[in-house]
């Protein structure tokens, strides 16, 4: 890798930071860079959720206040957050890299469309939230989290914005306290699904996960206030974009 890629990877990973922390979907704009810069798809993925874990403790770190009051759903959706990531990660390594290579394009199709669907889906909920009396949480919620866990550990792109929508709709709480408690799941599944890399991976590109980890740090802080400036429409295109350059670099190898 030479210095200028080195700085784009640092570059990416501070943007995912950033963009993890308020939406989730940071995998979108990293992915993406680590096949520009050479790593094939299974490497880039593995490399890559190793190197967003430091960003999601970042993030978790700066909505800990929202965080208060809910230990014990925190715990127990963390939980089915782990148990999903490391289902996930099992079955990344299990299959063989031609089917991530394939199947990826698809995944990143599926983000791709749920970050630009997010807003609409975003009206949808909190309308919802207002028509229907508060209560507790709904009892499939932990299923769709295990679910969602899955899904983080196998490829993670949007996961933040499905775990949204799923709370958005079984929890009686705002937005901000939803997407604390969306900050500390996706850690956790990328804390399990990394720990399951670093043990059983054949190969890991350690210098480009340490440069996301740099990045994503410090965006996973600051980088969140900082994207807000940008026009909500404009970042999510901005996302969109990268996706689908993705999608395409994939599907034309």
């Amino acid at each position: 890798m030479t210095p200028w890629q080195a700085l784009l990877v640092a570059l990416a990973g501070m943007a995912a930071g950033a963009v993890n922390a308020a939406v989730g979907s940071g995998t979108l704009i990293t992915f993406p860079v680590l096949l520009a810069v050479g790593y094939p798809p299974l490497l880039a993925n593995v490399s890559n959720n190793i190197g967003l874990v430091p960003g999601s403790v970042a993030g978790v770190f700066g909505y800990r206040r929202e965080l208060r009051g809910q230990r014990a759903r925190v715990l127990r959706l963390c939980a089915a957050s782990a148990v999903g990531g490391l289902v996930g990660a099992g079955v990344l390594l299990l299959l063989p890299a031609q089917t991530f290579a394939a199947v990826v394009p698809v995944l990143i199709g599926v983000a791709v469309l749920l970050v630009l669907v997010q807003p609409l889906l975003a009206r949808r909920l909190a309308a919802r939230r207002a028509e229907t009396p508060r209560g507790g949480d709904s009892p499939w919620l932990t299923a769709g989290v295990t679910a969602s866990g899955v899904y983080g550990g196998y490829f993670g792109a949007a996961q933040g914005v499905i775990l949204l929508g799923l709370m958005g709709v079984a929890l009686p709480e705002d937005l901000q306290r939803i997407n604390a408690l969306k900050n500390a799941m996706a850690l956790t599944v990328n804390l399990a699904a990394g720990i399951v890399f670093a043990l059983l991976a054949d190969q890991i590109a350690w210098t480009a996960a340490l440069l996301i980890a740099a990045g994503a740090t410090v965006g996973g802080r600051v980088g969140a206030a900082l994207s807000r400036r940008l026009p909500p429409m404009a970042f999510r295109l901005l996302i969109a974009a990268v996706g689908v350059a993705a999608m395409a670099n994939l599907l034309l190898r």
